[in-house]
């Protein structure tokens, strides 16, 4: 099991990241300077109001510190690569998605650990068992999550040709990383996972279906329509789950803490299928 741990887990969520900088162009970053508003809107959505909507309800909710934790540590996740596709997928605005999902992607190697280290700090207090820096959680997230990107983007930058050649097979190679992560979660905590859902699946279901309306109501306020609301909406919902959970089981030895990483990955996929149903049926063809 220690080499599922220490080897398996960073080295697929690493493959992972890759495959999204293999993806990305100088142009998704362009979108950034050319139009800000909306970038800013979902950045902020992201970066600020997911974490404190979590600190809310984990405040108020009756949860245990192990729990309470692992809800910080997937609201602190960027989004994933799902969100881009299922932006595609509901007709939202993908460049939008794209560079929303990279830029939060390589700043996570600094909100992650000031998110957690907080967390960890104010749930646990005195009860504190496990050394968790700033500096150490930061030097984690950066060589699983921000080398990853660079690698992708430079590949892609001066290897375009060999990159797209590969990229599709990438894509489903992590798609199946995620599966098995996320599967492997599951099996380690299978016979408390029945008791685990009931403590978490409501919170983690709460946190997904208000940040999927809160981000849906800012990008309406201050953006510039229908697909960037989307954009928004989808990255705000659908977090890196494959990094929440390998900074709980990297960090903290999985058990509690990782549950509501992997609650949230499997609610995230029903709401934003309802969500896009709706969008489809009610919105995006309005003109």
């Amino acid at each position: 099991m220690e080499i599922v741990t220490n080897v398996v887990l960073p080295l697929s969520l690493a493959f992972i990241m890759f495959t999204l900088g293999l993806g990305l162009t100088a142009t998704d970053f362009a979108r950034v300077a050319r139009q800000p508003k909306d970038f800013l809107v979902g950045a902020a959505s992201q970066i600020f109001l997911l974490p404190i909507i979590a600190f809310i309800l984990v405040t108020v909710w009756p949860v245990s510190p192990e729990i309470a934790l692992g809800v910080m540590i997937i609201a602190a996740a960027p989004g994933g690569v799902t969100s881009n596709l299922l932006t595609t997928f509901s007709r939202g605005d993908v460049a939008l998605s794209i560079s929303l999902t990279a830029v939060v992607s390589l700043l996570s190697a600094l909100t992650i650990p000031l998110i957690v280290v907080f967390s960890y700090g104010h749930f646990f207090g005195d009860d504190i068992q496990v050394e968790v820096s700033i500096a150490k959680t930061a030097l984690s997230v950066f060589l699983i999550v921000t080398v990853p990107v660079l690698i992708g983007l430079t590949t892609r930058r001066y290897a375009e040709g060999l990159s797209l050649r590969v990229e599709p097979a990438a894509k489903t190679v992590s798609a199946v990383l995620f599966a098995l992560v996320l599967l492997g979660a599951i099996i380690q905590e299978r016979h408390n996972i029945v008791e685990f859902y009931a403590e978490a699946g409501a919170i983690t279901l709460v946190l997904n279906v208000m940040m999927l309306a809160l981000a849906w109501l800012l990008g309406a306020m201050f953006g510039s329509g229908i697909p960037q609301r989307i954009a928004i909406s989808l990255e705000c919902g659908l977090q890196n789950g494959t990094l929440a959970i390998a900074v709980a089981t990297l960090l903290f030895g999985g058990g509690p803490t990782v549950i509501p990483a992997a609650t949230y990955s499997l609610t995230m996929f029903a709401t934003a299928l309802i969500f896009i149903y709706f969008l489809r049926r009610n919105v995006a063809s309005s003109p």
